[in-house]
């Protein structure tokens, strides 16, 4: 048979750039070895291998922890090749098919609980870490037997010219080989390496498979496989068994799985080596875990380990953070305690640990002991410096530091420049920005938008709009969205406090932008407005070229409703007159608005226009319209037609007043003197489930006082001294007219002692405790409520004389009467109408002309003249002294002074007239009554 020469190489490594952040794959470069030739004899039936192996070279020890690959172990991909030359043209098996273990489901689900976890291992995963082993060679790979191509689901180990009496050693290289080109094919020859007693003490076989569960994310099958080889393999569980599923974790970022994993490590009493904790470390670092890092920093030490890059990440972690001490103390023990021999990575992460905290002699102290200890100059550090000043708006000192980079012979590059412009912008010095911006374009370099924000913020500021409609062209060179722009340009100007120049800027491509997109139209005329630019706001929404009546809707309303809220009301009435018209189907919200801004400025006609517009539209209306258009009447002071708006919305049947609205409702009501509706309003409350506050149960007390039985109100009364809640002082109030009225003076007495105890008891509170007494003629606890009052610091009311003079009066007590008459003229007191109606009224019943004809001299000159309740009080007392003729006349003064007669005026003359047996004028007044509508 003919034979097959493979040359075999051995991969090659070219040193990687150490990064200012951990990166393990950066800690350290594997060896490059010379490449060893070799050759493979093919038969028709299998492949024969035989190969030579180089001397060992010493590598880094680290490199071989995360690889767990000897020098040995490195062959060439000669099966890869031969499968790959043989398996085109060919269909393959699925790449994520059931492998060699059961799936526990307790197991999975604790897996799965780990956020990322799930993703990762539900279809198909996206080995990226495997993606250059991987790339040329399919999973299921085309097996050659007999000659013939043919797809099989079994894996036929013929092929490899292995045989259940082969050694371990050939088991585990075509194993090694399997796992670098197809995951699924190493599993199934691992399940056939079990099933021929292969496994037993085999540590190399299962890290293989180790590595493959790793990449596909299989958490619980890989911890089984350890339980396996503890268990049933006989294996000795060491560090690069756990360490090469970290390794996993830590290419794919995944840091709650990593920690996992270290954890379950130290569960079977594996002690953790140098690679561990750099893989481990790195993983908090991505993940800014504070605690879990300082418990493995700790752990570390105590093992007496020394790992540099674990080191820094504690440094960074603990700078990030803020933690400067406890990164002082990390320092600390690098620099002295651990004798640790520092990489450039520590001293780059020493170097930003000061920087960040502020402490710049510290870090040139450190940047010129990194270089004393044999450390070139390096970019970085000298950029981390730069940044580190221009923090603190030192520039001067980094204006040093950026030339002494240049006598050392480095070259600024992007961050460099980037550095020293947003440093210089920090300080507000413009024209250093703009030579270190020219600077940064001259040498070949694209600014990052940060650069370009401190540019036109800084142009903003000085006056630059020709710069800065330069920097929005480079904005857009550079391929940042219109809208971000967008953004930058306002926020930069409406910070510097000259917003008015933005339409000047608005020109070109950013303009078109802001005319075809809705968002930017949006953000824009919105900024306008605010601004007090509503001219350049109403010029954009006319030359707008997208059509969505819908969002252009929304966009007016929201524009309107910030020039109400703003203050600016004429602003936005000049907006809603220049909207597209559409009366067939008004926007309610807009227009509800608008009543309310019409409302506010009492323009009510035009208000009420609109109401009209939207009612006859057959646009349905929602509850706030309704409660908006409700206020807008009551402002008015018109409440018949608050009234007919409530009507309305009743009819709808869907509204549901909120708790606003319903108070809104109450108070109409009661103004209107409603009292039905105040009734029906009360008990829809209490069925719609509305969950009643302190200012519900005050609105319902002191609207429904007269509307609602008295054990009703005290049953509400009570019930919101049970939740909780505290009456009013109007509410006080009312109880006590109503338990006073009702002669419940038990009740009564608990209120006034509630209210004085609470310090809500005020005049009116004793006010209308003495009129209840008065009207009950409890005359001893009247007089006594008087003198509480004086004693608690009140002054006797007016009020208080009047119910006095009132009840002594109607009891014909005439010397209290008399005594509380001179009492109210020490006292300095003014008399009112009800005070003379009353002496009007008690000096008439006892027929007293003369007294009657004196009240009414000092009524018209020095008092506020009679009113209706003060000529029908008059006609009642003359009619009793007999004094007809005077009766009459007083109907003639009321006319002459503008007074209309009412009801009761027609029925004391007419009583007059009878009592002094003037039927036939009794009969004419009568009719007259009629006549008017008084009958």
């Amino acid at each position: 048979m003919a034979s097959l020469n493979f040359p075999f190489f051995f991969e090659t490594h070219d040193s990687k750039k150490l990064h200012f952040f951990f990166n393990s794959a950066h800690l350290c470069a594997p060896s490059s070895f010379p490449p060893i030739t070799n050759y493979t004899n093919v038969s028709s039936s299998c492949v024969n291998f035989h190969f030579s192996y180089p001397k060992y070279i010493k590598a880094s020890c680290f490199e071989s922890e995360l690889s767990d690959t000897s020098i040995k172990d490195k062959l060439d991909d000669a099966i890869s090749e031969y499968i790959e030359n043989k398996s085109v043209g060919h269909n393959s098996i699925a790449r994520n098919s059931k492998v060699f273990v059961d799936r526990e489901v307790d197991r999975r689900k604790k897996w799965n609980r780990i956020p990322g976890v799930r993703k990762l291992v539900e279809g198909e995963v996206n080995l990226e870490a495997n993606s250059t082993r991987n790339s040329d060679v399919e999973e299921d790979d085309v097996c050659i037997k007999n000659g013939d191509d043919v797809v099989e689901d079994e894996l036929d180990v013929n092929v490899y010219g292995i045989k259940p009496n082969s050694s371990l050693g050939c088991c585990n290289m075509v194993l090694k080989r399997l796992e670098r080109c197809s995951d699924s094919r190493a599993l199934k020859f691992f399940i056939w390496m079990r099933s021929n007693g292969k496994l037993k003490g085999n540590v190399t076989a299962h890290n293989l498979v180790l590595r493959v569960l790793g990449r596909r994310g299989d958490w619980t099958a890989a911890e089984r496989l350890i339980e396996e080889m503890k268990l049933e393999s006989g294996c000795e569980l060491e560090c690069r068994v756990f360490n090469t599923i970290i390794y996993a974790c830590s290419k794919r970022g995944l840091v709650e799985v990593g920690a996992k994993w270290f954890h379950l490590m130290l569960e079977y009493k594996v002690q953790p080596n140098v690679a561990t904790f750099g893989m481990v470390m790195s993983l908090y670092q991505k993940g800014w875990n504070v605690e879990e890092a300082e418990f493995t920093f700790s752990y570390m030490r105590k093992l007496n380990l020394k790992c540099q890059s674990a080191y820094s990440a504690m440094i960074t972690i603990y700078t990030r953070f803020g933690l400067h001490d406890k990164a002082e103390e990390i320092i600390g023990l690098l620099l002295a305690e651990d004798e640790v021999t520092l990489n450039l990575e520590n001293w780059l992460v020493i170097l930003n640990s000061y920087s960040q905290r502020g402490e710049l002699k510290q870090a040139e102290s450190t940047l010129v002991a990194m270089q004393e200890a044999g450390f070139p100059p390096n970019i970085v550090a000298y950029n981390t410096l730069i940044t580190g000043y221009g923090r603190v708006s030192t520039m001067d000192a980094a204006e040093g530091v950026f030339q002494n980079l240049q006598d050392v012979g480095l070259r600024p590059d992007d961050t460099t420049y980037r550095s020293m412009i947003e440093g210089w912008g920090r300080a507000g010095n413009y024209g250093k920005v703009k030579l270190y911006y020219e600077g940064l374009k001259a040498s070949g370099f694209k600014p990052n938008s940060s650069n370009l924000f401190t540019l036109i913020n800084l142009q903003a500021i000085h006056d630059d709009e020709e710069a800065a409609v330069g920097t929005l062209d480079d904005m857009v060179k550079l391929g940042c969205q219109s809208s971000s722009i967008l953004g930058t340009l306002l926020q930069a100007y409406e910070r510097a406090g000259r917003f008015n120049m933005v339409p000047l800027i608005m020109r070109g491509s950013l303009y078109e932008h802001a005319l075809v997109n809705q968002t930017a139209c949006s953000m824009l005329v919105m900024a306008y407005v605010k601004h007090g630019l509503k001219e350049d706001a109403i010029k954009i929404l006319q030359e707008k070229q997208w059509n969505d009546a819908v969002f252009e809707d929304n966009l007016y309303h929201l524009l309107i409703c910030q020039c109400k809220e703003s203050g600016h009301l004429e602003n936005a009435v000049n907006i809603f007159t220049h909207m597209p018209k559409c009366d067939d189907r008004p926007n309610v919200h807009i227009m509800s608005t608008m009543i309310d801004i019409y409302g506010a400025m009492n323009r009510f006609s035009d208000a009420e226009t609109l109401y009209q517009t939207l009612k006859s539209s057959g646009v349905a209306m929602d509850m706030v319209a309704f409660s908006i258009v409700v206020r807008m009447y009551v402002k008015a002071g018109s409440l018949n037609d608050a009234c007919s708006v409530l009507d309305d919305m009743e009819k709808q049947k869907n509204i549901v007043p909120d708790v606003y609205l319903l108070r809104d409702m109450f108070r109409i009501y009661q103004r209107c003197r409603k009292l039905d509706k105040l009734e029906n309003l009360y008990y829809k409350l209490s069925k719609i489930g509305v969950a009643w506050d302190e200012e519900m149960y005050n609105c319902v007390i002191n609207c429904c006082a007269h509307a609602l039985t008295v054990d009703e109100l005290s049953r509400i009364f009570d019930e919101m001294i049970r939740q909780g809640f505290t009456p009013d002082t109007i509410t006080y109030n009312v109880m006590l007219d109503v338990y006073g009225k009702a002669r419940l003076f038990k009740k009564a007495r608990k209120v006034f002692w509630m209210a004085r105890k609470q310090g809500l008891a005020d005049v009116i509170t004793y006010n209308t405790l003495i009129a209840a007494y008065g009207q009950s003629k409890d005359f001893e606890e009247m007089a006594s409520t008087v003198q509480k009052m004086e004693f608690n610091g009140f002054s006797v009311s007016l009020e208080a004389y009047n119910c006095m003079l009132d009840a002594y009066g109607k009891e014909r007590q005439m010397e209290n009467f008399r005594s509380v008459l001179q009492r109210m003229k020490q006292s300095s007191c003014a008399s009112d109408n009800y005070t003379y109606n009353i002496l009007i009224n008690i000096y008439g019943e006892h027929g007293w002309i003369e007294e009657v004809a004196a009240v009414l001299t000092e009524l018209k000159e020095h008092g506020p003249g009679p009113d209706l309740c003060s000529y029908n009080t008059l006609i009642k007392a003359y009619g009793i002294a007999g004094n007809v003729e005077d009766a009459v006349s007083v109907v003639k003064e009321m006319r002459e002074h503008g007074i209309d007669p009412d009801r009761i005026t027609y029925v004391n003359l007419i009583t007059a007239l009878r009592r002094n047996d003037n039927i036939l004028e009794a009969v004419k007044w009568s009719l007259w009554m009629k006549q008017v509508g008084f009958g």
